[in-house]
């Protein structure tokens, strides 16, 4: 993946280094079912890495600002690019897209949505509209079998698709297993939409096929199979909330392969 000089997105907010309030709790995010999994497995309280927590002191930064890092400038140049894209294609049916904010933050941080926490790893809070992502997050990614740099712009492209199920008013219908699969696939759908575009736009975010490549295994990194087997447990697919790596990989090439976002609202 190749980062060109372009326009920055205005909608960063990085947080890192600061501190927030005090909260309630936040759902789960792409990467909060490998810590509960695993807290499940080895028989700590599920409850101390879903939100709450004590309060904590100093500035929260709610101000967007220019990338001053490397890290954040690949995080802003990629949230660009998603609202290229976004925004392209709510123009071509006459509509306008909300673009939402990103916020950068390290352990905790306040939310709309309560409390969240490292440990629920990147989420979407639709109360605020806001991305939550901590960097952290792309270690565990690694390990779980992700490779490459794109699995980055993965998750960004994969929350933010949150943010158009939010817009459409496709989220909170359902807490059912069942849906919240139907809910995270078509994120991932989402996500390889806006690969399509991003892939062929010529914007700051450059892609070739060995990304598409790693969007594929990250997102089969994070199929609920694969991380109840690292977990130590038996792959019990009734009790899946974002679908088996299988079905990940081929939601994100569904989006990718047509291009056309209708095919994830089927």
């Amino acid at each position: 993946m190749l980062i060109k000089p372009g326009r920055s997105s205005g909608n960063l907010i990085d947080r890192r280094g600061g501190r927030g309030g005090r909260g309630g709790r936040v759902g789960l995010g792409l990467g909060g079912l490998v810590v509960v999994l695993i807290a499940a497995f080895f028989g700590l309280p599920v409850d101390q890495f879903l939100g709450g927590g004590g309060a904590a002191t100093g500035p929260v930064e709610t101000t967007p600002s220019a990338p001053q890092d490397e890290a954040s400038q690949v995080v802003d140049a990629v949230l660009a690019s998603t609202e290229d894209v976004w925004g392209a294609l709510y123009r071509q049916t006459g509509d306008v897209y909300p673009e939402p904010n990103l916020v950068l933050y390290e352990g905790a941080t306040p939310t709309g949505c309560g409390y969240g926490q490292a440990a629920t790893g990147p989420f979407y809070c639709p109360s605020d509209q806001t991305v939550y992502l901590d960097l952290s997050f792309f270690r565990q990614l690694a390990a779980l079998g992700a490779r490459g740099d794109f699995p980055l712009a993965y998750v960004i492209a994969h929350e933010v698709g949150h943010h158009v199920q939010n817009v459409e008013g496709l989220l909170g219908r359902s807490r059912s297993n069942a849906m919240s699969v139907q809910t995270e696939l078509q994120a991932d759908c989402l996500a390889g939409v806006w690969a399509h575009y991003a892939q062929d736009e010529g914007g700051a975010v450059t892609l070739d096929d060995a990304d598409i490549e790693e969007g594929i295994s990250a997102a089969a990194a994070v199929g609920d199979d694969r991380l109840q087997e690292r977990a130590g447990g038996v792959v019990r697919p009734e009790s899946f909330t974002h679908g088996s790596s299988r079905q990940r990989a081929e939601a994100f090439l569904a989006g990718y392969q047509g291009g056309d976002y209708a095919v994830c609202f089927r």
